[in-house]
């Protein structure tokens, strides 16, 4: 049976990304963030569901849409904000800003703004795993977009072949940039491109966190004893544009709203009140506390130093 305190832990997790953007997108607007940002609004639920399946051992490898990735992987707000902001006292000391955070002391291994460059990653972090006969298992998030790269198949190949223990977690949001799955692939169910190759493969409701979690729980066992690799299919739905100056006027008006209906928020708060038993007033003090997290994270990064103009200059010459 799932606790009360599990679940809270899952609610948590996801209205932090959700609170996370919906914050980072005001100081985006307001010039404090440079660059492109590309909210992970819509799909907290994979991150949350993937990510508490793991542990702080296990690697995961990222995407240009990568924040929620980072904070289900137990990454700190304040040092995320300030990584955003170009601070010094961000994870990567501002040089990797929003598509190129990493935390490696708790396995994440960074999110890359190149489609689909980070699947190979995956399977050499995963290789470099079994060679050293390590228990752990490399979850690697990529989107429906990549699964039409070549580099795609030619990973999943390489980690069916090689027997590592990968979880290739495709986060199928149906629409790579403006371009919808319909119109990229004849096969809209991309699970079933691993069938092809002898690869154990699910679709999954990327909204649900709780289905996510378990289909995760259970294809990391498979992954630790010997049966990876494993693919899942997540699908989800983003709530707008590819990025925050992208309107996301080809998205359906109906086909959005249906799936604002079905906003991982509100399934993760009604798991947590109708299987929790939590209380109204249980979840506001967790809304209560992660907003207060995220104004104090907000005012530790502002407050921190830029880089120095000297500290870039090495970092340049040393590349």
């Amino acid at each position: 049976m799932i606790s009360k305190k599990f679940l809270a832990k899952l609610y948590k997790t996801l209205y932090t990304i959700r609170v996370f953007e919906s914050e980072c997108i005001k100081l985006y607007r307001q010039g404090h963030i440079r660059g492109y940002f590309h909210p992970y609004t819509g799909e907290e639920a994979i991150a949350v569901g993937v990510c508490t399946a793991l542990n702080d051992r296990d690697y995961i490898t990222s995407t240009h849409r990568g924040h929620g990735h980072c904070i289900a992987k137990g990454a700190r707000l304040d040092r995320m904000v300030a990584e955003l902001l170009g601070k010094k006292t961000g994870y990567c000391a501002g040089y990797g800003g929003s598509m190129h955070i990493a935390n490696l002391s708790k396995g994440n291994l960074g999110a890359n703004a190149i489609v689909g460059a980070n699947i190979p990653m995956g399977v050499g972090a995963a290789l470099g795993v079994t060679l050293r006969g390590e228990d752990r298992v490399t979850a690697v998030f990529t989107t429906d977009g990549a699964t039409n790269n070549g580099v795609f198949m030619e990973s999943l190949n390489l980690a069916a072949i090689w027997n590592v223990p990968m979880i290739l977690v495709v986060e199928n949001n149906q629409y790579a940039v403006s371009t919808p799955i319909e119109q990229a692939t004849r096969e809209p169910d991309l699970y079933k491109r691993g069938l092809g190759i002898g690869v154990e493969s699910y679709a999954v409701d990327g909204n649900d966190v709780l289905q996510v979690y378990e289909k995760t729980r259970e294809s990391a066992q498979r992954c630790r004893d010997g049966k990876g690799p494993i693919l899942i299919e997540a699908k989800t739905y983003r709530h707008g544009g590819h990025h925050v100056n992208d309107p996301g006027l080809y998205l359906p008006k109906d086909k959005l709203e249906h799936y604002k209906s079905h906003d991982p928020i509100l399934i993760g708060r009604k798991y947590l009140m109708q299987k929790g038993k939590a209380s109204k007033k249980e979840v506001e003090a967790i809304h209560a506390a992660v907003e207060k997290e995220m104004a104090e994270a907000i005012a530790f990064a502002t407050e921190s130093p830029d880089p120095s103009m000297a500290e870039f200059l090495e970092m340049v010459e040393a590349f």
